[in-house]
C-alpha cells in the first residue's frame, strides 16, 4: 500500500507537467533554454504538434500503467 502512495506522489507532478506541456507547448519546449536566444525563437508547427502528441500519449499511458500496477498488486 505504501508503494502505491509513493507512486502516486511521483505521478501527480509528472501528470501536471504533461498537462502544462500539452496546453503550452512553446513554453515547455523553451523551458530552461530561453537564455540562449536574444529574441523569441520561432518554433515549427511540427515541433508543437509532436510535443502535444507525446504529452497526450503520456497522459493516457501513465494512468493506465498505474491502474495496471494497482490491479497486479492485489
Amino acid at each position: 500500500m505504501f508503494d502505491i502512495f509513493i507512486g502516486l506522489l511521483f505521478i501527480i507532478p509528472l501528470y501536471g507537467i504533461l498537462i502544462w506541456s500539452y496546453y503550452c507547448p512553446e513554453d515547455s519546449l523553451l523551458w530552461g533554454k530561453r537564455w540562449m536566444y536574444k529574441e523569441e525563437p520561432e518554433i515549427s508547427d511540427s515541433a508543437i504538434r509532436y510535443t502535444k502528441v507525446t504529452s497526450l500519449i503520456g497522459m493516457i499511458a501513465i494512468p493506465l500503467f498505474f491502474i495496471f500496477f494497482i490491479v497486479s498488486r492485489f
